[in-house]
């Protein structure tokens, strides 16, 4: 499924999508994973106890005072201001590290005004060339080993954002170029980028700057399709077809049954009395509630899976519990097994399916399954 020319960088941030990292991380590293990335410096630290061995890439860069921690734990900063080179060659320098020995990764911003300098401040005139470009010089401890950037519309099939974006970094590279530095690696796109076969494009574009490519997958690391919207014009790309054949969900979320009763027409059910039973009805109490990750809208507008089929959600989702209609499914007990994302006998429900109700997106519905909801590996 990967692209045999561009470096892979399994992303485990925000608790590897929810996955768990401490599962994940010594996962990846074990299916070959040579770096791990992940947003924030003490994200990183928890990682790199987990995994000794491979590189850790810290998106968001190092906050000021963190610079030690970087250094201390062999971790791989992006930056894109001034004060943050800063913060890593004072912490650097306080180390004893030589010149060149800790690695640093730019970002350009090429569109996505969130994090990142602009091409246009890195040609030889701009304002980036003088207060980030020349800090990379022979004297310093920093080393500008990669440049990177984030394709924030790869999910969108025409692609032309993305080609917008490439030629920007196209731009922003000329002018690290035309100040004598050379990093190894071009650090472009995620999920959406690699399944729809932009590697070859990236690559392409680090080959004329002598670097070598890499892209982050998240989603799809997770065996998850991102949606793509428009729908292609064009026939799919081989690569997309093959991942949405072979990706299967690497998470399924469960919980039991808490308690069954029966309640007579006119029951009034959860909070502010939202459901009203018109009948008699029997209703099992559910094990997960807002403070899990089972979102708060989806009462009376979603099915969690009992005994392979849909019970609907009735009444607001509590903080702690839900509760679903059982009439209809016989035979339901304290400590059945509950489906709230993933596969029971013959009926699946998707992240997608989630996120369609709640007005979100896949990585939301991942992201926030509660730290008290325990993971394990099977």
């Amino acid at each position: 499924m990967a692209a045999p020319h561009a470096e892979l960088v399994a992303v485990i941030k925000a608790n590897a999508y929810g996955h768990s990292a401490e599962l994940c991380a010594p996962a990846a590293v074990r299916a070959g994973a040579r770096w791990l990335a992940v947003a924030s410096v003490e994200e990183a630290v928890a990682v790199r106890a987990l995994c000794p061995e491979p590189r850790v890439l810290v998106l968001c860069g190092a906050f000021p005072g963190q610079g030690a921690e970087v250094v201390r734990h062999g971790l791989t900063p992006v930056a894109w201001q001034p004060w943050q080179l800063d913060e890593l060659e004072g912490a650097a320098r306080a180390a004893g590290l030589a010149a060149g020995s800790l690695p640093v990764h730019l970002e350009i911003d090429t569109g996505m005004s969130r994090q990142g300098v602009a091409p246009e401040d890195l040609s030889p005139e701009g304002a980036g060339a003088k207060e980030l470009l020349a800090r990379f010089n022979p004297g310093s401890p920093l080393r500008l080993e990669g440049v990177m950037t984030h394709l924030f519309a790869a999910d969108e099939a025409d692609g032309r954002v993305t080609e917008t974006q490439l030629a920007r970094m196209d731009q922003a590279l000329g002018g690290i170029k035309a100040a004598g530095l050379h990093p190894e690696w071009l650090n472009v796109g995620a999920s959406a980028a690699l399944l729809v076969g932009e590697a070859a494009r990236i690559s392409a574009l680090a080959a004329r700057y002598g670097m070598k490519a890499m892209i982050r997958p998240g989603l799809a690391l997770y065996g998850v399709v991102p949606a793509f919207d428009p729908k292609f014009e064009r026939e799919e790309p081989k690569s997309l077809v093959e991942a949405r054949t072979q990706l299967q969900p690497v998470l399924a979320w469960k919980t039991r049954v808490a308690c069954v009763r029966s309640v007579p027409a006119g029951a009034v059910v959860g909070y502010n009395g939202t459901f009203v039973a018109t009948e008699p009805m029997r209703l099992a109490l559910v094990a997960a509630g807002y403070a899990d990750g089972l979102d708060r809208r989806l009462g009376n507008r979603f099915s969690l899976l009992v005994h392979g089929r849909r019970a609907p959600l009735v009444g607001r989702v509590s903080m702690d519990g839900a509760v679903v209609d059982v009439t209809e499914i016989p035979g339901v007990e304290p400590g059945d097994e509950v489906v709230i994302l993933g596969t029971q006998g013959g009926e699946t429900i998707t992240a997608f399916d989630h996120a369609q109700t709640t007005g979100t997106i896949s990585w939301e519905v991942f992201t926030r399954i509660g730290p008290r909801v325990p993971r394990f590996a099977v």
